[in-house]
């Protein structure tokens, strides 16, 4: 099976033994306390699943820029976005060593993490204007990601964490959420060796089962992992139980058996285009998979990103870095003479024969009451979807 990446062997940070995770929990009680932003939470639930090894913890404001102008850490590891605990209000843990940290997506605000404190800082506004420029290539904060990241504050609690809880998505999902570790054991227990990963956090119109078959074809893979986005979005974005659903029946109806899984992770989407998909494979890596799929626009928003910069981008990482490949799909349409979705560099016909196809105008069609042509969706899962937006009116 391929490598973790950074190191040879998979570093969750969840405690897994049940009696130190209950004296910690109850260590906690004790400990000077915060709760986190959403993003910090994501992060920790992504430390505890192995799906950010090898970091063990939160990154301090020297790893942070350094990330955000290199794309590495000051060690040298690549990384492309700070993975980081950033404050508003730091007064109730002024000079603690060890801190709990509360969830701000369950009632409660039940503790999530215990990190020990290696550093407190103080982002300036240059640094914080630098950092969001660099991962989010912009600074307008009409852009979610940038708006998210600006919003939770500038100081930065740095070191390392001992994650207690995966957060509401094992109660939520329960049968689609899943650790690194769990899908590594599923890629063992399929025997697949080679494993294509698609990113989505949208349901899968045509286009993207298309992708995903495309892309088992060429590296001849044994099986794939419809990987989910599980966390916070924008407005606007369909739900993660409607895409689960959708997602399901259409790997039930139009995949070979045993040829799928469908997986989701614990994260808020950062929206971040180019520098989200070097993320993206770095955790798919550590999950076991060897291919990561980048279609057009990947991770992007709006039109802040070129269709295909979040392909471009892996080109500026360093040979040797990143041991998964990467399946750069172009433009897919539905061809009316070859009657099936193809990739436009792969196909003979022109642009009269083609129908462009694209989450936006699945959503908007959906948005407005419209049926799915069959080039967009099949109909047993535009049914899904259909039915999700008649009931959401």
């Amino acid at each position: 099976m391929i490598k973790p990446f950074g190191s040879d062997k998979l570093n969750p940070l969840y405690v897994s033994d049940d009696a130190k995770r209950e004296a910690l929990i109850k260590e906690a009680e004790g400990l000077p306390s915060v709760v986190m932003s959403s993003a910090a939470a994501g992060n920790a639930v992504m430390l505890g699943s192995g799906y950010f090894n090898p970091l063990t913890g939160y990154m301090n404001l020297a790893d942070s820029k350094s990330v955000a102008e290199k794309m590495q850490t000051t060690s040298g590891l690549l990384w492309p976005a700070p993975i980081v605990n950033v404050l508003k209000d730091v007064s109730a843990i002024k000079g603690a060593k060890r801190i709990a940290l509360r969830d701000p997506n369950v009632e409660g605000n039940p503790v999530l993490a215990i990190q020990d404190v290696e550093a407190i800082e103080e982002a300036s506004a240059d640094d914080m204007k630098m950092i969001t420029e660099k991962v989010f290539l912009t600074t307008d904060e009409n852009h979610p990601g940038v708006a998210a990241f600006n919003s939770v504050g500038n100081f930065f609690v740095s070191g390392p964490i001992q994650v207690l809880s995966y957060s509401y998505f094992k109660t939520d999902f329960p049968e689609t959420f899943n650790t690194a570790v769990e899908l590594r054991d599923h890629i063992e227990k399929h025997g697949w060796k080679e494993v294509c990963a698609f990113q989505t956090r949208n349901p899968m119109h045509r286009a993207h089962e298309e992708l995903v078959k495309m892309a088992m074809k060429e590296y001849n893979a044994d099986g794939a992992i419809i990987h989910m986005l599980l966390g916070k979005l924008k407005p606007g974005d369909i739900p993660a139980d409607v895409r689960d659903a959708a997602i399901r029946k259409m790997a039930e109806l139009y995949f070979e058996p045993n040829s799928l899984e469908i997986s989701g992770y614990g994260f808020d989407m950062l929206y971040a285009g180019p520098r989200e998909a070097v993320l993206h494979a770095i955790f798919r890596q550590n999950m076991g998979a060897t291919v990561l799929i980048v279609g057009r626009d990947h991770a992007g928003v709006g039109d802040y990103y070129g269709g295909f910069d979040a392909q471009a981008i892996f080109d500026e990482v360093p040979e040797g870095a990143l041991d998964i490949k990467i399946f750069k799909g172009d433009h897919t349409v539905w061809c009316k003479k070859c009657k099936n979705v193809v990739m436009m560099r792969d196909c003979p016909h022109g642009k009269d024969d083609y129908i462009m196809l694209s989450g936006t105008k699945v959503r908007e069609m959906l948005a407005a009451g419209q049926e799915l042509p069959p080039e967009f969706s099949h109909p047993e899962v535009a049914h899904i979807l259909m039915g999700y937006y008649k009931n959401s009116d």
